[in-house]
């Protein structure tokens, strides 16, 4: 979503380029921007009386006609002030030097734009009066005054932006302004619960503590330039820190003294309520015209969702419309800057950055807008393991079949079910005071290298559960979505599920140019999908209900999507947990709101998996055919 690991590093980003990742800007865009483009700045109005303040880059050639490229973020458009330029200008340089109309907009409530802010503004189906509005309806009315008033546009337009500016991206399509022929929502914000509120209804801690103090300049309609102030944790160990922070309740009573409504609103609605789904834009993505390429990236820890979803949703409800979709191996925002080359110790073989910003983006939006001739398949997925490009005409491929991945009594891994008939089982003991970490060392942030990081410093605790295949006789390629069905019981009455899939690599895989200091790719434990489920909303998140202890009970979830090859000669992983901290808040193991929980709640328990085939547990998996 909004939030970027450090948000000090997320607002210098957001600040040089108006959207939360671009290329980062030289010396050499900056003196091109101040040669070639003329600064402008306005407040637009739209139809309920308020302005939004919006900066307006234009050519200085006025030869030709020129198409428009709009960015809307919450995030600033600075600088202010006409003799102030930006460092770069649109998704790349590519754009810049090829010559656009660029548009940066404060949206309603935030910066120097008029009105009050709203998390993921609700949308509305019906407009009756000049008082029902929403991001689609400032979109229009923005692009209606951009075409009325900015000479020497040649009447299309285009809207992109990454994260939170994803989200405004695709709220744009419900502008359905015939103007907007091209958009490019990019790791886009889809459904605030799912994305960075909660992972199935475990909160995200680390990943939105620290946001909102920083995000937070203004919580009135009187706009300002001022930004927020960022959190002082006082230490870089984020373990330690939240450890002493004890409860989710204690960040007020400590910190934030209820002085924060935003982050107050994550508090107050634990469960998928209609707060959340006011907030789910994916239920108002029907009758697009307007051609679409949606980006993320497979490592992407804030808006892996939001990405894989928003395609999947235009796709069903938009057949005639041309749909794109790029998944790329990068972390959030991670395509628009830098070489895209590796993430941690993983080497993915080359660039991928470039590659995408000019064959795929720059394309895109060329050919939509300029008329530039093109040839880009509807769907270009990175596959991971091997490290190649690939190409299809929908997502998931129709040629990955659904099989069952067993997890088996002895740690084994297997597509073969379980013969044991009676009721085997592993179980661990859970303890909140000592929960698992997520990453291996000390950092305060959400740590963007966790998503592909070694899991040999979590394989050895007595409560975590591995379960891993033989060496692997051939290639074993994941394609699509994967669930969870898993057969639990515990002996409190809540607890949460964490499931990790890790390639275990041989124990003769070399480093590479990118292996860290200290660490050796033999047997090295790469995490490939991984995600958390708060057992209580195993019948819906809007559903809560306790276990009863010692019950088997199970607890279905989606790790939504890969596209990764585990080689031959490598190993499957699997392995399962109750704690993973402070990546998701801990569970007191009770049933409980656990925002409004107390530090004495926490308590220890048995959980148990059980592998039995009466009571089989297994991930359901999409498997290339052939492979």
């Amino acid at each position: 979503m909004k939030k970027l690991i450090l948000f000090a590093f997320s607002f210098l980003l957001f600040a040089s380029v108006g959207c939360k990742h671009s290329s980062h800007p030289t010396n050499t865009n900056a003196a091109y921007v101040k040669d070639n483009y003329i600064k402008y700045e306005y407040q637009v109005p739209v139809r309920d009386g308020k302005k939004l303040f919006t900066s307006v880059y234009v050519p200085k050639d006025q030869t030709k006609k020129y198409p428009i490229m709009m960015d809307r973020t919450p995030y600033s458009v600075a600088p202010y002030g006409k003799d102030k330029y930006k460092g770069t200008l649109g998704p790349s340089p590519l754009f810049m030097h090829d010559g656009y109309i660029f548009v940066y907009q404060d949206v309603r409530g935030r910066f120097m734009s008029e009105g009050i802010f709203e998390e993921m503004t609700p949308e509305k189906e019906e407009h009756k009066t000049k008082n029902d509005v929403d991001e689609g309806t400032d979109t229009y009315d923005t692009i209606d005054w951009l075409l009325k008033n900015i000479p020497n546009n040649n009447g299309k337009v285009g809207v992109w932006g990454i994260s939170y500016p994803g989200f405004f991206t695709t709220a744009a399509l419900l502008s359905r302004h015939p103007a907007l022929v091209a958009a490019s929502p990019q790791a886009p914000m889809a459904d605030l619960y799912r994305d960075d509120a909660f992972h199935n209804g475990a909160f995200m801690l680390v990943g939105n503590f620290g946001f909102y103090a920083g995000f937070t300049n203004r919580q009135n309609d009187k706009p300002t330039q001022r930004k927020g102030l960022q959190f002082n944790f006082g230490t870089n160990d984020g373990y330690k820190f939240f450890m002493n922070m004890g409860s989710v309740k204690n960040s007020n009573d400590k910190y934030y003294k209820d002085t924060i409504r935003l982050w107050n609103e994550m508090l107050d609605h634990p469960n998928y309520d209609q707060h959340w789904k006011d907030r789910n834009i994916l239920y108002h993505l029907h009758d697009i015209k307007t051609a679409v390429l949606v980006t993320g990236g497979w490592y992407d820890a804030e808006d892996l969702y939001g990405a894989i979803n928003t395609y999947k949703t235009l796709a069903k409800n938009n057949p005639s419309t041309p749909i794109y979709f790029t998944m790329g191996p990068w972390v959030h925002g991670g395509w628009s800057y830098g070489q895209g080359d590796h993430l941690g110790d993983i080497d993915f073989g080359g660039s991928t950055g470039p590659f995408y910003r000019e064959k795929i983006e720059f394309a895109f939006f060329n050919h939509y807008l300029k008329g530039t001739p093109f040839n880009l398949p509807k769907v270009s997925m990175f596959e991971t393991g091997v490290n190649q490009w690939k190409n299809y005409n929908v997502w998931p491929p129709k040629e990955a079949a659904e099989k069952n991945l067993y997890l088996l009594p002895g740690g084994k891994l297997s597509f073969d079910e379980p013969q044991v008939a009676d009721n085997s089982f592993n179980e661990f003991i859970s303890d909140p005071k000592n929960p698992v970490p997520f990453i291996n060392g000390i950092d305060i942030d959400m740590k963007r290298e966790y998503m592909t990081g070694d899991q040999r410093f979590a394989t050895g605790r007595k409560d975590v559960l591995t379960y891993q295949t033989d060496v692997l006789d051939k290639d074993v390629t994941l394609a699509g979505n994967i669930w969870a069905d898993l057969k639990v019981s515990t002996t409190g009455t809540d607890a949460d599920w964490v499931v990790k899939i890790i390639d275990v690599h041989p124990d003769s895989a070399k480093n590479n140019k990118f292996t860290s200091k200290g660490v050796n790719m033999a047997d090295y434990e790469q995490m490939v999908r991984s995600e958390a489920m708060r057992g209580k909303f195993r019948d819906g998140f809007d559903k809560p209900a306790p276990f009863k202890p010692g019950k088997i009970t199970p607890v279905n979830f989606e790790l939504q999507d890969v596209l990764h090859t585990f080689k031959k000669g490598h190993r499957i992983m699997v392995q399962v947990q109750s704690t993973w901290f402070p990546l998701i808040d801990r569970n007191t193991q009770k049933f409980e709101d656990i925002m409004k929980a107390k530090d004495s709640d926490f308590q220890k328990a048995t959980n148990r998996v059980y592998t039995s085939k009466v009571n089989p547990s297994y991930l359901k998996v999409r498997v290339m055919d052939g492979k």
